[in-house]
């Protein structure tokens, strides 16, 4: 996919203005939309719920560093889904690699990432926490959920072509896991032998390095058997991803 850098950049940037195109405020709405959205949970969770700060830490803060990551997982997988299908034009190409679609769809959502992460940064500093340099480890854990997300994409971007439920399905699941994941509440409510389980959804781990780079100011290797696991986990499933996506590639244009 190397060899495809300048195309995928390109196609990312394209696929970023077909989202906002027609609109008046264009590109604006990056910024609009997850400020609305941690705005209503906010509101809902803190005033509603009456959530206090946990550890010490603001709640809308602490919200918002879980939140960032899953929504840039959510992006990739439920755009990745349909990839194949909506660039159908492209696939009867024969020289157009397909592969790099999925791809495209990740560059395209670290982009868009930069925004949520601007908004947790403006919290930050609003609430007056302290600035550190943990704040760069945010990039190890970004490249570690892109890993993650590229292999679920390869394998439901693929299967989407003869199994259009495949898209359907992907949605409900990450509506499902939105809530399953400690995103809203903290994992220390829960039972001991609970939490090991909960633990076992590879997102936990990211979610918990965002608050640790952004939050507890703790490093990576700090969890040295939770990293085992999740990389044995991630690229796993992105060797199963690159294995299915090559075994039905060359039968893309005939169901399309």
């Amino acid at each position: 996919m190397g060899g495809h850098r300048r195309l995928i950049f390109s196609m990312a940037k394209r696929d970023i203005a077909s989202r906002y195109v027609g609109s008046l405020l264009g590109f604006i709405w990056a910024f609009i939309h997850p400020a609305i959205m941690i705005f209503v949970f906010w509101v809902v969770f803190s005033v509603g719920f009456k959530s206090r700060p946990i550890q010490n830490v603001p709640f809308v803060v602490w919200l918002t560093a879980g939140m960032a990551p899953w929504f840039i997982f959510a992006d990739i997988i439920t755009g990745s889904a349909g990839v194949i299908v909506s660039n159908a034009h492209l696939i009867k190409k024969t020289l157009f690699p397909s592969q790099i679609l999925p791809l495209v769809r990740v560059v395209s959502s670290i982009l868009t990432h930069g925004v949520f992460l601007a908004v947790l940064l403006v919290l930050i500093l609003f609430q007056g926490m302290p600035v550190s340099l943990y704040y760069f480890q945010f990039v190890y854990y970004l490249i570690a959920l892109c890993v993650l997300a590229l292999g679920f994409s390869l394998i439901l971007s693929a299967m989407n072509v003869f199994i259009r439920d495949v898209n359907q399905v992907t949605a409900v699941l990450v509506q499902i896991g939105f809530w399953a994941t400690p995103i809203f509440w903290d994992i220390k409510i829960m039972p001991e032998k609970v939490r090991f389980f909960l633990k076992l959804n590879p997102m936990f781990y990211i979610i918990q390095g965002y608050r640790d780079s952004f939050i507890e100011n703790r490093p990576f290797w700090d969890h040295p058997l939770l990293t085992l696991y999740f990389w044995s986990f991630s690229l796993f499933f992105l060797g199963v991803g690159v294995f299915v996506f090559r075994k039905l590639k060359p039968h893309f244009a005939d169901a399309l």
